[in-house]
């Protein structure tokens, strides 16, 4: 990251003209008029809401904003993208648009990266990528530009610091989500839970212990390699994938934090448990991103109908 090849502050030269782009695809005088109308409308007998939370969170405009400069700024060169920039086909179908190239699935986790060629620009999208596909990237003649989102990044800094202290990192996330894919890349010891069953699997374990072979094999998928569950899970950190539910990670952290309690006692127990607060704000608004999506393509439609 510390690479002269490697970007993450964008391209000035080009922001005005990526400023003006963004307004003409994801602006729209009718949705500011919904905003000015309490986001209600009606015309016709046809009464329309718009999501109060419709649109991008800041993060995303940031990595549309810094994709759009790479292709910009590099005119001349090949353009490559790891994975979907953010899960939007709008915005996807823009990049290819612009003849990015999406580095094709290998499945298991594997991408074909031997398209990229010398001096090619890649771009990593809002999720990040794996310290693997970066250290990769790293040892080859290429350009990078880092569009991860900040909060994403807060992930990893949290992680890195559980291994620092020796804890076990436990994300509460689902391990195939490539957000989490390049989270536990970060990881020495980790566990991955996907929810409130599988974090009282683990608390379960620890308190009582259990079928050690039945646990493995239930979390093959999900645990380090190596993962011993009789000696890893004394010492633990939380964190988890950015766009899970916040009352689920802090009751999972309540969960294992009780746990050490019961089992080390209260005096000790900062010794055993440590968790930050990581969850994005912006993912814990009522409507999903899928709901927006639609919003935005029938605000859109109703415009082209009513102007």
């Amino acid at each position: 990251m510390k690479s002269d090849r490697f970007y993450r502050n964008g391209f000035k030269e080009v922001r005005q003209d990526v400023e003006g782009t963004m307004e003409e695809q994801f602006k729209s005088k009718l949705v500011d008029e919904l905003k000015s109308n309490q986001f209600v409308i009606e015309r016709d007998g046809v009464k329309v809401h718009l999501a109060n939370s419709f649109g991008f969170c800041w993060g995303v405009e940031r990595s549309i904003a810094l994709a759009y400069e790479a292709v910009k700024h590099f005119p001349d060169r090949k353009v490559h993208i790891t994975n979907e920039l953010i899960h939007n086909p709008e915005v996807n179908d823009n990049l290819q648009a612009m003849n990015v190239n999406f580095i094709e699935k290998l499945g298991e986790n594997k991408k074909d990266f031997s398209v990229v060629g010398d001096k090619d620009v890649v771009i990593l999208p809002a999720f990040g990528a794996s310290f693997e596909e970066m250290e990769m990237l790293n040892s080859k003649n290429v350009e990078v530009v880092d569009t991860t989102c900040p909060w994403v990044s807060k992930v990893w800094n949290t992680v890195d610091m559980h291994q620092k202290k020796g804890l076990t990192s436990v994300i509460h996330g689902k391990y195939g989500h490539e957000e989490t894919i390049a989270t536990l890349s970060f990881c020495e010891d980790y566990i991955c839970v996907k929810d409130m069953k599988e974090a009282q699997m683990v608390v379960d374990y620890i308190l009582n212990g259990g079928d050690k072979e039945a646990f493995l094999e239930y979390f093959k998928n999900a645990i380090s390699k190596g993962f011993d569950p009789d000696t890893m899970l004394d010492n633990v950190g939380l964190a988890n994938q950015t766009t899970m539910y916040k009352k689920d990670t802090r009751a999972i952290g309540q969960m294992f934090q009780k746990a050490m309690i019961q089992k080390f006692g209260p005096v000790d127990v900062s010794n055993h448990y440590v968790e930050f607060d990581t969850i994005c704000d912006a993912t814990q608004v009522s409507s999903s991103l899928s709901d927006v999506l639609h919003v935005r393509l029938f605000a859109f439609r109703w415009t082209d109908m009513y102007n």
